[in-house]
């Protein structure tokens, strides 16, 4: 029996589910290394101005620096993120990134069935004995959100603030509970009305439902919003926008999304945190275990320098910045809890 002509069918059929498999994007700099990066993105992804934005900005700042190769994945669900993590396992990839809170789970199986590959994920919430081939980034974001909440509270007028947060999770939950804390410590008898856009990953991109938290904030008196909602956020500048309300961004310098609208925004490094586990693992240099960012560590800031923090008041630096100094020192201690 001549079973020859077998073997090429199996090639071409091996090649075309690869191919439906591959990562939606895949880019690569000039420069090539052994090193090759794969990146999954968080609900959301590419282009949503704010958390993913940010580690692609640190993947790419990494990629001109070490020569390293990349790719992308952008999934619509659970299966997908895990596919996408196995697959940059089976072909070998040296790091791969899972960028955000529900990989947590995900990625410590994953880890476990590709040992040679090391992984790294964002906002991990995982158990702290992880796989030897895992790292897992968490943010102290109750301290950012603590400084954007004290400026809230020495800007408005009308001594009403609000919070939108994206889905309502424990994640979501810190930002709320450093916001209260930060608007507390400057005005105790300020009103804070907080609101979260839903409780499935969905929450995290949805406009039209931050526009509708905004509005009705907006209505009950607040005159500064934060949110922490991914790309639901542009609804939320959207509300600010046309009520001549003023917002604060969350994540990246969202400045640029609303000129005129943002008066400042809470920074949380996660490109500086990419880039650095990038290089590391270039070097060599790769470090298992679990590693919090805060003040202190540089991790978490806010924007009061430069043209974009233009709307602040001199008196609402000042105050924010001793704050601040107290924060990275130890002296005052966030709640993580609302």
């Amino acid at each position: 029996m001549n079973l020859r002509p077998v073997a090429p069918l199996l090639a071409l059929v091996a090649a075309l589910l690869l191919t439906l498999l591959a990562p939606a994007r895949r880019e690569a700099p000039p420069v090539r290394s052994r090193v090759r990066v794969g990146l999954v993105f968080d609900v959301g992804g590419r282009g949503d101005k704010s958390f993913n934005d940010a580690a692609y900005a640190g993947l790419v700042e990494a990629a001109r620096s070490e020569g390293i190769a990349f790719e992308l994945a952008e999934p619509t669900g659970a299966e997908d993120r895990e596919g996408a993590m196995r697959l940059f396992g089976s072909r070998g990839f040296d790091l791969i990134l899972g960028i955000g809170y529900i990989f947590s789970r995900d990625i410590v199986e994953v880890a476990r069935a590709f040992p040679r590959s090391r992984f790294a994920c964002v906002d991990f919430a995982g158990d702290p004995a992880t796989p030897p081939n895992l790292v897992g980034l968490r943010f102290r974001e109750e301290e950012g959100a603590f400084l954007v909440g004290a400026a809230a509270a020495s800007e408005s007028r009308t001594r009403h603030v609000g919070f939108v947060g994206g889905m309502n999770i424990e994640l979501i939950q810190r930002f709320e509970a450093g916001f209260r804390a930060g608007v507390r410590e400057v005005c105790p008898t300020c009103t804070i009305h907080a609101a979260y856009a839903g409780t499935t990953p969905e929450a995290f991109r949805d406009p039209l439902r931050g526009k509708a938290i905004a509005a009705s904030q907006i209505a009950s008196g607040a005159d500064v919003l934060f949110h922490a909602s991914g790309l639901t956020g542009s609804g939320v500048f959207e509300a600010a926008r046309a009520t001549s309300t003023r917002a604060i961004g969350v994540d990246r310098d969202q400045f640029d999304e609303a000129p005129g609208v943002v008066l400042t925004s809470m920074v949380k490094r996660v490109d500086t945190v990419v880039r650095e586990i990038i290089v590391e693992t270039s070097k060599g240099q790769f470090r298992p275990g679990v590693r919090s960012f805060g003040v202190r560590e540089g991790g978490v800031d806010w924007v009061h320098e430069g043209p974009h923090a233009a709307g602040l008041q001199p008196s609402t630096v000042a105050a924010v910045e001793v704050l601040r100094g107290r924060v990275a020192s130890g002296e005052l201690r966030v709640p993580s809890r609302p």
